[in-house]
């Protein structure tokens, strides 16, 4: 598959040059240098439509679960969601992620990040969409075991312009994803 026209990160915005200070040599050396470069390589492979190098930052077996698409398990249908989702809803992409956090005894990092993106969805063709969020990565080894996001999809689709009942619509369809978490039971249950 070619690689899709997209955002072409630059020193100002780049989490690469945000840990510029933190590299010692071309090789990453430790944990604190290896989870920004993981970072630069899965933004990097969104914005450029490059399945196959996103999917081959994650295990055989990972998996991403995407607020607007649902859950994606293994390789394959994490690289068939980039080049059959993202891009055929959209071009154009742009993710910087900022604040990198790293847990090395649970191997679990955090980033806070701004994502943006141009529709091309025949309903909203042309509208440019930006919004902040958290992402959640658990890794094995060097590659991502589990990948998951919190940001507010409402935000998202105010800006498509798209109508009110079909935002309820997908936002209700969020919450009751959501709230199938058993973590949430004690919240939703009282």
């Amino acid at each position: 598959m070619p690689l899709r026209r997209g955002g072409v990160k630059t020193e100002q915005n780049s989490v690469r040059i945000r840990f510029r200070a933190h590299e010692r040599s071309d090789k990453v050396s430790s944990m604190s240098d290896l989870f920004p470069a993981l970072l630069n390589r899965l933004t990097k492979s969104v914005e450029t439509g490059d399945g196959t190098s996103l999917a081959a930052l994650f295990t055989p077996g990972g998996s991403y679960v995407d607020t607007f698409y649902g859950l994606f398990e293994g390789r394959d249908a994490i690289a068939d969601m980039l080049e059959n989702r993202f891009w055929r809803d959209a071009e154009d992409f742009l993710w910087d992620m900022f604040e990198p956090v790293f847990d090395i005894g649970t191997g679990t990092g955090y980033a806070r990040w701004v994502f943006s993106y141009t529709s091309v969805m025949d309903d909203s063709s042309g509208k440019r969409v930006a919004f902040e969020g958290m992402s959640q990565f658990r890794l094995e080894g060097d590659l991502v075991r589990e990948y998951r996001e919190v940001f507010s999809a409402g935000i998202a689709l105010a800006q498509l312009d798209m109508a009110s009942e079909r935002i309820d619509k997908i936002l209700r369809r969020q919450f009751s994803n959501l709230s199938t978490n058993p973590e949430w039971d004690r919240h939703l249950r009282r």
